[in-house]
């Protein structure tokens, strides 16, 4: 080897070298940058999933004040007015009103109620005839009282009994729908007090009287949204003492199922409703008696019962 081609073998095994070193050097580079980068990225699809859950949390209210009916989101202590029903598309409008100041009514304005009898094990009689699919059966919308109403005990009934359930706000127009895509078509959860004459129901044959007669029907407080419906924790309580609890993973025929079966043989509209079915066994409601029904997340709904006329 020449001392020309040992300086240039030099040359070329720095130039390697050097070379290699700075390519060492990109790949620590990189891979920082690869890394803080994945941090990052990680970052921020955990806080956009926190926020999207946040963000679908929401308590929706209608209330009166001055003789107008509203509807509005509850924030705290503050009720921000919406132009109209949550699930039709209402927004803010800008005017504001305390919570204290106003009277609560049922957070919603069905056009149809769904009901349905026997839904969980605990409620069903030993000689009572049940089938594979949902019992149905409707009531009228003008039944439905809010939780700062009071219930009205006919005063040609000589027992009514409550029922504590969870129901279902439908949000938008839902026909045939399957299973697997009933969740969106609802569009949140209130709790509800089925109140039933009992003594009017064998004398009518059917339950449409006994089960949707004006003042039995309580739901609120609130509307809410983002709550996983298919686990939700129900208690309710007649005059401070625990009478009815339960959870709806234990529904027979769950709500998804529910939106199906209807929806197959009926129209169901933004605003309708579905009840859950109630579990345990029922009392009978005295005037006086003060019934609360409250569900994780929704809050307690609180009715008293008077007489009716």
């Amino acid at each position: 080897m020449t001392i020309r081609d040992k300086n240039q073998n030099e040359a070329t095994l720095t130039f390697y070298s050097e070379q290699t070193t700075v390519s060492g050097y990109k790949k620590i580079k990189t891979g920082r940058e690869m890394k803080y980068n994945f941090k990052k990225i990680f970052a921020g699809l955990l806080l956009s999933l926190l926020t999207s859950s946040f963000a679908l949390a929401e308590s929706y209210v209608r209330f009166e004040q001055d003789g107008q009916t509203s509807w509005g989101e509850l924030k705290g202590a503050i009720i921000h007015q919406l132009s109209n029903a949550p699930y039709l598309g209402g927004s803010p409008t800008g005017q504001t009103v305390i919570r204290s100041e106003v009277k609560l009514m049922a957070p919603v304005d069905p056009k149809d109620v769904y009901m349905t009898g026997f839904n969980y094990e605990d409620h069903i009689p030993e000689d009572q005839k049940t089938t594979t699919y949902p019992g149905l059966f409707m009531v009228p919308a003008g039944t439905l009282i809010g939780p700062e109403d009071d219930i009205i005990h006919p005063a040609d009934s000589n027992i009514i009994g409550y029922e504590a359930e969870s129901v279902i706000v439908i949000g938008k127009r839902a026909k045939d729908v399957s299973v697997e895509d009933a969740s969106d078509y609802i569009f949140g959860v209130t709790a509800g007090n089925d109140v039933s004459a009992r003594d009017w129901i064998p004398a009518d044959i059917q339950w449409f009287r006994g089960k949707g007669a004006a003042g039995f029907n309580s739901v609120g407080p609130v509307l809410q949204t983002g709550l996983d419906y298919k686990n939700l924790n129900l208690t309710a309580r007649l005059n401070g003492e625990v009478r009815q609890r339960g959870n709806t993973s234990k529904m027979i025929h769950n709500f998804d199922k529910m939106v199906s079966y209807i929806s197959t043989y009926f129209v169901l509209n933004p605003g309708d409703l579905i009840w859950s079915g109630t579990i345990g066994t029922s009392e009978t409601l005295h005037v006086g008696d003060v019934y609360e029904v409250e569900i994780e997340g929704v809050g307690i709904l609180t009715n008293k019962v008077v007489q009716g006329k």
